[in-house]
């Protein structure tokens, strides 16, 4: 058992540093708009904001530096998706509860939004290798990539420059059956979805 899990330690690489990194902000963007909601302290909520395109940053340099390095491991696609459902699901469906789409029907379409994210990871890595062709990366995605989360997180960092988070969240609210709706969570539903489409084909860069 012992021997395993050094054996676990040693196969951690530059790359899987830049990974955690993503991990690391994906926590505190979470971390961030719970302080918000505790304080309404706007400085919160921006720096919340963010640690998503930080995130991003970090997730793109770490497959750049493992495709520099030739360090490709099944422990470093399995360390970058966990990193990503974090800070690009977690974190942006956090936020967008924090910025006031709290009602139940908001709350189970960010619920539905995470699970998307996740299934969309889980299904790259399961077939990242057939989509590879032999080549040292996938030719395209399956569905949109969770990072374009970030520009939801930049759509709710205007919305809080300009004063509508909160009641004035932008698209206002609906009451429907005993639940909240705020219009504002359809856009989280549609990227959730957008993701899971087997027939929208991206081509990685």
């Amino acid at each position: 058992m012992v021997k395993k899990h050094f054996s676990m330690i040693r196969e951690f690489h530059l790359a899987d540093a830049f990974t955690l990194g993503n991990a690391a902000c994906g926590v505190g963007g979470v971390f961030l708009a719970m302080a918000y909601m505790a304080s309404a302290d706007l400085h919160l909520f921006y720096w919340a904001a963010a640690l998503a395109p930080a995130a991003f940053i970090f997730d793109v340099f770490d497959g750049r530096i493992a495709r520099w390095r030739q360090t490709h491991s099944a422990l470093g696609r399995e360390l970058d998706s966990l990193a990503d459902v974090i800070s690009f699901g977690v974190a942006p469906a956090s936020l967008a509860f924090a910025a006031g789409a709290s009602g139940g029907w908001d709350a189970l379409l960010l619920i539905y939004f995470v699970c998307c994210g996740v299934s969309r990871l889980a299904r790259y890595n399961v077939t990242a290798e057939s989509l590879s062709e032999g080549a040292d990366k996938v030719k395209y995605f399956e569905g949109t990539p969770i990072p374009t989360s970030v520009v939801l997180v930049g759509l709710l960092a205007l919305a809080a420059w300009q004063g509508h988070i909160g009641d004035t969240l932008w698209g206002g609210v609906w009451t429907i059956g005993p639940w909240l709706l705020h219009p504002f969570s359809l856009l989280f539903a549609l990227s959730g979805t957008l993701m899971i489409s087997k027939t929208l084909h991206i081509p990685k860069l």
